[in-house]
């Protein structure tokens, strides 16, 4: 048993089955999906240009959130659980969630357990330190 999704950076000129993604066993519902993402946007990780360095970021973003030492993967699209029978894969441009593909049923509903505001502190509590994001940063902005 898990929350298993796959977040996938769109890349052109790059055959899909080869995007750099992420795996996660635990944690894949939208309600933590979209806080993770808008995260990394907030810190300025870069996504698009090389998202090699997006993932492992990424990566590194959220096992600080959840803490351990399993439940995330990182590889080619073609050698994850994509179609994982839990939330599917997000396809993401920008830190934007842009389609889903293998959702595991027509009308599937959303997991809202997580409140987006106080999931995206509790991100922030683990990683601002790390990534070396301050408040004021975010004032300036």
């Amino acid at each position: 048993m898990g929350n298993r999704a796959v977040i996938t950076i769109k890349e052109k000129d790059v055959p899909q089955e080869d995007w750099n993604s992420l795996y996660l066993h635990w944690n894949g519902g939208r309600d933590s999906v979209e806080p993770f993402l808008h995260v990394a946007k907030l810190y300025g990780i870069r996504c698009n240009d090389d998202s090699s360095y997006a993932i492992a970021r990424l990566s590194q973003l959220i096992g600080n959130t959840l803490g351990g030492t399993l439940s995330l993967g990182v590889g080619a699209y073609k050698c994850l659980d994509t179609n994982n029978f839990d939330n599917g894969t997000y396809i993401i441009e920008d830190w934007e969630i842009v389609e889903r593909e293998h959702l595991p049923y027509e009308n599937f509903e959303e997991q809202d357990e997580y409140v987006f505001d106080e999931f995206v502190k509790e991100i922030r509590d683990m990683n601002d330190e790390v990534f070396g994001y301050k408040e004021e940063e975010e004032k300036a902005s």
